[in-house]
């Protein structure tokens, strides 16, 4: 299975560049992981206007027929080993390819929300969007590592 990450900007703390770095590494040895940064630049207009135009951005970025995963606080809090279970059942139903779209400072567009297949939140916490997507991948590894039954997960 591909899955790719798609985000607005660039990663901005080298400490999270380096988890980012570490845990695609690892995700190697389970499945094809690619993140992709969109280029934004300087939005003008309101919240809804700014989302509304990322959306369009991130949306324009997304393979044709690709599974889409919003990372989004209302979404859907799954327990690793769940997770894992959601991947694996993706795999047997011959999902090919996930994108997992992460938002900016602003959160993501309604319109993108609605057209995701999935809604996910990692926490009732607020993080900021450059931890998510460190967060994202270290839990994409836990949940290749629980579906291969090894160590890392406990």
């Amino acid at each position: 299975m591909y899955h790719e990450i798609v985000l607005p900007g660039k990663t901005k703390s080298s400490f999270l560049v380096n988890g980012i770095t570490e845990y695609l590494e690892r995700l190697q040895h389970y499945a094809k992981v690619t993140v992709k940064t969109i280029k934004t630049g300087a939005m003008q207009g309101s919240d809804e206007v700014i989302k509304q135009k990322e959306a369009a951005l991130l949306l324009a970025r997304l393979v044709p027929g690709t599974t889409l995963v919003a990372l989004d606080a209302k979404g859907v809090q799954y327990t690793s080993t769940e997770f894992s279970r959601l991947i694996n059942r993706w795999e047997s139903m011959g999902v090919r390819h996930v994108s997992f779209v992460i938002g900016g400072p602003l959160g993501l567009d309604e319109g993108l929300l609605k057209r995701a297949d999935h809604r996910i939140s990692l926490s009732k916490m607020t993080f900021t969007h450059d931890m998510v997507r460190l967060f994202l991948l270290e839990q994409l590894y836990r949940a290749y590592t629980i579906k291969a039954g090894e160590k890392y997960h406990k």
